[in-house]
């Protein structure tokens, strides 16, 4: 499968008012800008992520088919370990089943509160993969 990263907006100004369905963000500009079109190829997971100040990264957002899930404690992205030294741009970047599978596991340990959600968000991934 291939999975892929979206920028969803500067953290501090689009986190507090991100949930379930959000088609746009708050630029700098103040002005409301529509999320960037997913490739067409992606058919696992979608995960909206956010910047700090400082250029850092973090992941707020799980999609797949009808789940749509804000983390309640969003995860920091690490290059190496999250992107495979990928660089984040305005443009969706797409990873693996590797890659994504690494990410899922750190974001469930940061979200314990949101396993059951998490758990069905994965089985859902692993029986489409499976053709189920």
């Amino acid at each position: 499968m291939l999975h892929a990263y979206r920028y969803n907006g500067a953290f501090e100004r689009n986190y507090p008012r991100l949930e379930p369905g959000a088609t746009s963000y708050v630029a700098t500009s103040g002005r409301e800008s529509p999320l960037a079109p997913w490739p067409a190829e992606v058919d696992g997971i979608r995960v909206g992520y956010m910047e700090k100040k400082g250029k850092k990264f973090f992941a707020v957002r799980l999609q797949f088919e009808a789940c749509d899930i804000v983390l309640e404690t969003p995860l920091a992205l690490d290059a190496e370990r999250h992107l495979g030294n990928k660089r984040l741009s305005p443009k969706p970047i797409l990873i693996g089943d590797d890659l994504a599978s690494c990410l899922l596991d750190d974001i469930i340990a940061t979200n314990r509160q949101q396993e059951q959600d998490l758990a069905r968000l994965i089985n859902r991934v692993n029986q489409v993969r499976g053709g189920w």
